[in-house]
């Protein structure tokens, strides 16, 4: 499982991070963004990479999940 956290950082370095952890073609990963662009971007990066994505909303941001198909 790989697990990025990119609270605090403006695009495109969450979608950057998430796509160097992606590189490993983990099974599952989580993201830790605190962006709603951010939130948007990584969910469509993983759907576009065969990932199922839940995202739950924290105090903190949001989590997304995303487990490959």
């Amino acid at each position: 499982m790989a697990e990025v956290d990119v609270r605090g950082f403006s695009c495109p370095v969450p979608l950057m991070r998430t796509k160097k952890a992606l590189e490993s073609d983990p099974e599952k990963i989580t993201v830790l963004v605190d962006s709603g662009t951010a939130k948007a971007n990584v969910v469509n990066l993983l759907k576009d990479s065969s990932y199922q994505v839940t995202v739950e909303e924290t105090a903190e941001g949001w989590t997304i999940t995303g487990t490959k198909s």
